[in-house]
């Protein structure tokens, strides 16, 4: 059964339901019939990268907030994503264009190897303060995760994947989405916004059962949880 995730390697709310629905998979007993496929949506369309300016500094200009202000509001993410296991050090995240890195992505999947693409970017991002957005880092990032070098460069110094990336966006947008996490499950059930572990747990079983039995009528559930919006910060 396929699980397609609408997701940006700079969306906090995206790594925290990674890592709660990688634990639903863990517990769900069929877990060897899932396909997980990792789909690309930009938060920020067209954004310039400026590798000298961090994320606090970034979000305050935007929000016309104080620095003290963006500090306190990244100190408590801080805290609320240790729970899932997750270290963020927001203070030294560089704001970043992804559309390089979901290119990245899509060829890790050709290699099936996207699931591992996407947490070393994400883990790139929130944690090390690495610009996901810079050619060379990007070719190193993908080498650890078993990608060949000359590749990836050849890929990333061309257009390869750049309309895979766009037709993720437009499918994306047909369906009237607009903030991420993004899941559909079996093409039928779709969440919107981060859930508990539990949550995936239950969708998990209720959508694979209904996968396994043919003719069943197409089912639609919406939830909303914690999610990115385009344009809007991401804390």
């Amino acid at each position: 059964m396929k699980v397609e995730i609408w997701s940006d390697v700079t969306c906090t709310h995206c790594y925290t339901a990674k890592h709660k629905f990688e634990n639903a998979l863990a517990q769900f007993k069929d877990n060897d019939k899932i396909d997980v496929v990792w789909k690309s949506f930009e938060l920020a369309p067209g954004f310039k990268t400026d590798a000298t300016k961090y994320l606090p500094e970034f979000l305050a200009t935007l929000q016309g907030i104080s620095l003290k202000q963006t500090t306190d509001m990244i100190n408590h993410l801080t805290n609320v994503v240790k729970e899932v296991g997750l270290v963020y050090h927001l203070d030294k995240a560089i704001p970043a264009n992804s559309f390089n890195a979901h290119r990245v992505s899509h060829l890790a999947k050709s290699r099936h190897l996207q699931s591992e693409a996407e947490e070393r970017l994400f883990k790139a991002y929130f944690t090390e303060g690495q610009n996901i957005d810079d050619i060379p880092t990007l070719i190193r990032l993908a080498t650890e995760i078993g990608l060949d070098a000359a590749e990836v460069k050849n890929m990333l110094e061309s257009t390869r994947y750049a309309d895979e990336v766009r037709q993720d966006i437009d499918e994306a947008r047909q369906a009237g989405v607009t903030s991420i996490p993004y899941f559909v499950f079996n093409e039928k059930t779709s969440v919107s916004g981060a859930r508990e572990t539990g949550a995936y747990l239950e969708i998990l079983e209720k959508t694979f059962s209904q996968w396994q039995l043919e003719g069943q009528k197409p089912v639609s559930v919406i939830s909303d949880g914690q999610s990115c919006k385009i344009g809007e910060d991401c804390i």
